[in-house]
C-alpha cells in the first residue's frame, strides 16, 4: 500500500478531528458537542452532498452505464446481509445476527463523504450518480435483515412476540430522515442545475469541509464511548468488523472493474459496499427487531468499522483500484 496515500488521508483535517474526538474521551476531557448540533451537521452534509450530486447527475443524465451501476449497488445491498447473516449465526442469536447483517448491508453516508473528501484532495473526479447509489443502498438491507429475523427462528426467539407492521417498517426504511433529505436534495440539484449550484456555492462548497471537521469531531467522541460496549464480546466482533468490509471491498472492486467505472467512482462504490450504517439501520432496528442489542450492532459499525475505513480502508482500496486500473 502507498504510505504517502495513507499519510495524506490520515493528515486530512476531517480525519484528524475524528481522532481528536477519540483522544478527548481517552484523556477524559469534558469536550462535547451539544445537541442538537450533531444532527444539524448531519443534515447539512447530506443535503450538500445530495444537491451537488443532483447537479452533476443533471449534467450527465442517466444512461445504460449509470443504470447498471445503480443496479449493482442495489444488488450488493441485498446480497451482503444475506451472506453475513449466516456467518453471524455461528456466534449470535437470530435477532442480533439479523440486525448486524442489516447494518453491514446498508451504508455509511459519512464514510462516503470522507471518500469524496479524499478524492477532492487528490483532484480525482467522480460522477453525481454515485450519490444516487448511496441513497438506493440504504433501505434494501433493512428489509432483508427484518425478513431474515422473521423467517429464521431459534429456541431463544421462538417464544417472543412477532407483532409488527410491515407497512410501518417500509415507511421508516424509505422515508427516514437521512434517506429523505438525501434523495430530495438530489432531485432539487437535478432540477435547479448550474444556476442553482452557483447560487448555493457559498453554502454547499465553502463551509463544507469545516462542518465535516466538526461532525467528525463529534463522531470521534461517540465512537470512543461506544468501544466499552464491546469489551465482553470476545474477538469475533473485532475480526468481523474488519474482515467483512475488506471482503465486500474486494467484491466491489471487481464489480467496478467489470462495469468500467472510473477510479473516483470505483472508490466511492467500494466505500459504500465496505461501510456499515449507524444512523438509518439502528433507527429501523429499534422498531423492527427490539430484541437485538444496539450496543452490539451500533458499536461494531461506529467504533470499529468506521475508524478502520477512514484511516486505513480508503487508502487501501484506492491503492488497489489504481494498480488494477493502471
Amino acid at each position: 500500500m502507498d504510505t504517502d496515500l495513507i499519510l495524506s488521508n490520515v493528515l486530512n483535517p476531517p480525519v484528524l478531528f475524528f481522532f481528536l474526538g477519540m483522544l478527548a474521551v481517552l484523556m477524559r476531557s469534558d469536550l462535547d458537542i451539544p445537541q442538537p448540533l450533531p444532527k444539524f451537521f448531519s443534515l447539512y452534509l447530506l443535503m450538500s452532498l445530495g444537491f451537488k450530486g443532483g447537479v452533476e447527475l443533471g449534467k450527465s443524465g442517466i444512461d445504460a452505464h449509470i443504470a447498471m451501476t445503480l443496479l449493482a449497488a442495489i444488488a450488493m445491498a441485498l446480497v451482503v446481509p444475506l451472506y453475513t447473516f449466516f456467518i453471524l449465526r455461528r456466534k449470535m442469536d437470530v435477532p442480533n445476527a439479523a440486525a448486524v447483517a442489516a447494518t453491514y448491508g446498508s451504508v455509511s453516508a459519512v464514510t462516503f463523504i470522507a471518500a469524496t473528501s479524499l478524492l477532492g484532495q487528490l483532484k480525482l473526479p467522480f460522477g453525481g450518480h454515485m450519490v444516487a447509489a448511496m441513497a438506493l443502498m440504504e433501505s434494501p438491507a433493512i428489509i432483508v435483515g427484518v425478513a431474515l429475523s422473521r423467517l429464521v427462528r431459534d429456541k431463544k426467539s421462538e417464544g417472543e412476540a412477532q407483532e409488527f407492521g410491515w407497512g410501518e417498517l417500509l415507511r421508516d426504511a424509505f422515508f427516514n430522515g437521512s434517506v429523505f433529505i438525501l434523495a430530495g436534495s438530489l432531485v432539487i440539484g437535478m432540477v435547479s442545475g448550474e444556476s442553482g449550484a452557483k447560487a448555493l456555492s457559498p453554502f454547499t462548497n465553502d463551509i463544507f469541509k469545516g462542518v465535516l471537521c466538526l461532525f467528525l469531531l463529534d463522531m470521534g467522541i461517540v465512537s470512543a464511548r461506544r468501544l466499552s460496549g464491546l469489551k465482553n464480546l470476545g474477538a469475533f466482533p473485532f475480526v468481523f468488523a474488519v474482515a467483512v468490509p475488506l471482503l465486500n471491498a474486494i467484491i466491489a472492486i471487481f464489480l467496478a472493474r467489470a462495469l468500467g467505472l472510473s477510479v473516483g467512482d470505483a472508490l466511492l462504490f467500494c466505500a459504500l459496499c465496505a461501510s456499515a450504517s449507524y444512523i438509518a439501520v439502528p433507527a429501523a432496528m429499534r422498531l423492527a427487531i427490539p430484541q437485538a442489542n444496539p450496543g452490539l450492532y451500533v458499536s461494531m459499525a461506529l467504533a470499529l468499522t468506521f475508524p478502520f475505513n477512514i484511516a486505513l480502508g480508503l487508502p487501501l482500496y484506492l491503492t488497489i483500484i489504481k494498480s488494477l486500473w493502471r
